[in-house]
């Protein structure tokens, strides 16, 4: 009788473990969940397309901003991935594509170059003087054809998956750093 006691008690704490590993694991991916909304985005299927707009609103802090006045190369790395969520399993990616916005200031022209390039092939590239026109490069795509819809099934439901990172080019510190990221559901009708 003592026997079967002791196994109900070691199993009760047993049990009580686990709801209280469960308990932090949620609030720790709840977390995740909520920091998951530093970048807006919004996908739209259209034109045998999935296009994709997103914004990072706090990315352009008093620290980029004095990374790119000292004429540091400055490079934002969004990582945008299409998935399938699948039940009671690891999501598939259906496709990737990395976008890297860089700009690079020039002291004595008082200039930004600024590209765009998509899977490492220049997409997009101009010179501006206006600061806004940079943070609005750096920090928002506005459609962006990224994937092709002919993979994808009718009236499934996928979504978009945008993590971004920065790191200005040239720099002997460590400072890549994880920047944000973001996600946005949609149903495929063609």
């Amino acid at each position: 009788m003592l026997h079967v006691m002791a196994s109900d008690a070691r199993g009760l704490r047993h049990r009580g473990f686990c709801a209280v590993a469960m308990l932090v694991a949620f609030l720790t991916f709840g977390g995740t969940l909520h920091a998951a909304d530093d970048i807006r985005v919004v996908p739209l299927a259209r034109d045998g397309f999935v296009l994709i707009s997103f914004d990072l609103p706090e990315g352009f802090t008093d620290d980029v901003r004095a990374a790119i006045a000292s004429g540091l190369k400055t490079t934002f790395t969004y990582t945008v991935e299409l998935r399938l969520e699948v039940p009671f399993w690891l999501d598939r990616t259906i496709a990737a594509a990395v976008v890297s916005n860089t700009v690079q200031y020039d002291n004595l022209t008082r200039r930004h170059t600024v590209s765009r390039a998509i899977d490492g092939r220049v997409d997009d590239s101009k010179m501006t003087e206006d600061e806004g026109t940079v943070r609005a490069w750096l920090t928002a795509l506005q459609r962006l054809p990224l994937f092709e819809t002919g993979r994808l099934e009718p009236n499934r439901e996928y979504y978009i998956r945008v993590s971004a990172r920065t790191q200005p080019g040239g720099s002997p510190l460590p400072w890549t750093s994880g920047l944000a990221s973001g996600l946005a559901k949609f149903t495929f009708i063609p």
